[in-house]
């Protein structure tokens, strides 16, 4: 019988990321290569993605890497399938790439709302949906959604949020149709503030201010607080959770 440890291992796994380039993207490749997984990284900057790729095959770990821009479906399908050609197998998609904006409702223009939607929520399906057809039970897809598809935000976000609510129902209509019939469990998770390319958008003194007024922790996020979080999705440690979202905002959200 295998050990509770041993459930979060990901040995023989074969894990997608997205939006692997940089910031939270790489940390969960370096996660997921950490607990035994092979990895295949996705993102539109080539050069940062072989500099990581480099990185985690210096620290031992399996990698492969290709550039994809997730709005196109062709290129979704290439990336999954290099995961097939390159490893064999495809057992875990984490979706996490995706853009943030902050502009006012009353002047976005209708390019700026359908970029956002285009990378947050239909590139996350097209992944899923590139993945899935390649997938065997007891695979995991895991969507990186937001507290702002949850509650509001401090900003005017609209598109970001309605991008982000999209992928939290998408979430649990992926695993009604996938859970049961292919095996395959589908649960999002919706991160709160923590150090990133998006948040070092933010003024300091504004986002501290945010912080202190509805973190009940008081802090930001740290890079390993969300890893654990997404290696807990892809491992069979989580085998009987599928459908939900797991919001890891230090309290922002029950506030």
């Amino acid at each position: 019988m295998r050990s509770i440890i041993d459930r979060f291992r990901l040995d023989g796994k074969v894990a997608v990321i997205t939006g692997a380039s940089s910031g939270l993207g790489a940390g969960f490749a370096r996660a997921l290569a950490g607990a035994g997984a092979s990895v295949v990284l996705g993102a539109r900057r080539e050069d940062a993605l072989a500099s990581l790729a480099s990185e985690i095959g210096e620290a031992g770990g399996k990698v492969a890497y290709r550039r994809v821009d997730v709005t196109d479906p062709n290129e979704c399908d290439d990336l999954a399938a290099a995961a097939i050609e390159q490893f064999g197998r495809l057992d875990v998609l984490v979706n996490n790439a995706g853009v943030g904006t902050a502009v006012p409702a009353l002047r976005e223009e209708p390019g700026e709302f359908l970029k956002v939607i285009d990378v947050n929520l239909l590139g996350a399906y097209w992944m899923a949906q590139a993945c899935a057809k390649r997938m065997q039970p007891g695979a995991s897809i895991v969507n990186i959604a937001s507290i702002l598809g949850l509650i509001k935000s401090y900003a005017p976000q609209a598109a970001y949020a309605a991008s982000k609510a999209g992928v939290i129902g998408l979430t649990r209509d992926l695993s009604q149709q996938w859970s049961g019939r292919r095996g395959i469990r589908v649960n999002a998770i919706a991160p709160g503030y923590f150090a990133s390319e998006m948040t070092a958008e933010i003024p300091n003194d504004v986002l501290a201010a945010f912080i202190d007024q509805h973190s009940t922790l008081k802090r930001l996020g740290q890079q390993h607080e969300l890893d654990a979080a997404v290696v807990f999705f892809a491992s069979d440690a989580s085998s009987y959770v599928t459908g939900t979202t797991l919001a890891v905002d230090g309290g922002v959200s029950g506030h």
